[in-house]
């Protein structure tokens, strides 16, 4: 024992520190039981300075799941306050989680947003429409969800707008898409997929939105949507010539989960590709935005007018 002492005394004489065996009895215990709480408080203090909740630091996945119960709010409706006017509903594609394409800085959900509100503004500024955005910032909403806020808000019409992207860095062009249960070809159903996968996570669905396509399919034919929205593609296509380079068949149809809405004539417009760079520019610059906006606004006044006399100032 007395070696022992002159050991632990030699060790501190020499600066090599104090062993805990070489520690008092009590001081060992007390060590024993304070050592796990000092390292449990440790841990905590480093999980909130280094953890997700510090700032700038750690990792947060944010997934949207489908709301519990209740529905989704409605959105502002821009232009007169008058409910006899007609009403435009439009969509910009993807938001929130969902990027959608885009492999760059630039991505879809961004551009749609900013072609959105440039229809909406066009329209807007012209007079006598009606105008409400299924999205005005960055959030994300099922596809059904955006069918859903036409409907309840009684649209007249409902655009959604979106952007392609292609392996292939030189393809280009607009195309103007109906609902269908059949994509016009294979490169339509391949679209069409892609948009519908909006709305899982991982391959899982968030929500069944493709349900009773067969059905709503006969209730727009008896209802007259689907020939309303054949017709305002058909305006989208004459409208833009000169003005949107269009892809060779612009006017195709599949089997787009958002256009599902059985009694709104309902389009989806692919602005162009994303995944080219060039186009991507031209659609990302003011006066790309401008110059889709204004046909869009055209074909939609046409639209109006010829079904309701109220197409307004052009």
């Amino acid at each position: 024992m007395r070696r022992d002492r002159a050991a632990a005394a030699r060790c501190v004489g020499s600066g090599r520190g104090l062993t805990l065996r070489a520690m008092p009895r009590p001081v060992q215990l007390t060590l024993l039981v304070l050592a796990p709480v000092a390292l449990f408080f440790v841990l905590i203090g480093a999980d909130r300075l280094f953890g997700a909740e510090g700032p700038g630091r750690g990792y947060v996945v944010h997934l949207a799941l489908p709301r519990a119960g209740g529905q989704v709010g409605l959105p502002r409706i821009f232009g007169p306050p008058d409910a006899s006017r007609p009403l435009v509903v439009i969509d910009a594609g993807h938001g929130g989680h969902d990027p959608g394409a885009g492999v760059t800085a630039l991505k879809e959900k961004v551009l749609t947003l900013a072609l959105a509100q440039a229809l909406r503004d066009r329209l807007v500024a012209g007079g006598g429409i009606r105008v409400a955005l299924t999205r005005d910032d960055d959030r994300y909403l099922l596809l059904g969800e955006r069918a859903e806020i036409a409907r309840r808000l009684g649209a007249d019409l409902f655009l959604s707008i979106h952007a392609d992207s292609a392996d292939n860095s030189d393809a280009n062009g607009a195309t103007v898409y109906t609902l269908s249960d059949k994509g016009s070809d294979q490169e339509a159903e391949r679209i069409a997929a892609r948009e519908n996968g909006a709305d899982t996570v991982n391959g899982v669905a968030l929500k069944d939105t493709n349900a009773n396509v067969d059905a709503i399919l006969v209730d727009l034919s008896l209802r007259g949507s689907l020939a309303g929205s054949n017709e305002f593609a058909g305006l989208i296509r004459r409208e833009g010539t000169g003005v949107i380079a269009f892809r060779p068949r612009p006017q195709q149809a599949a089997a787009f989960a958002v256009l599902k809405s059985p009694d709104v004539p309902s389009v989806l417009f692919e602005a162009g590709y994303i995944s080219n760079t060039g186009e991507a520019a031209q659609l990302n610059s003011r006066a790309g935005r401008a110059g889709i906006a204004d046909a869009l606004a055209r074909a939609i006044r046409v639209y109006f007018a010829r079904h309701s006399g109220a197409g307004g100032r052009g």
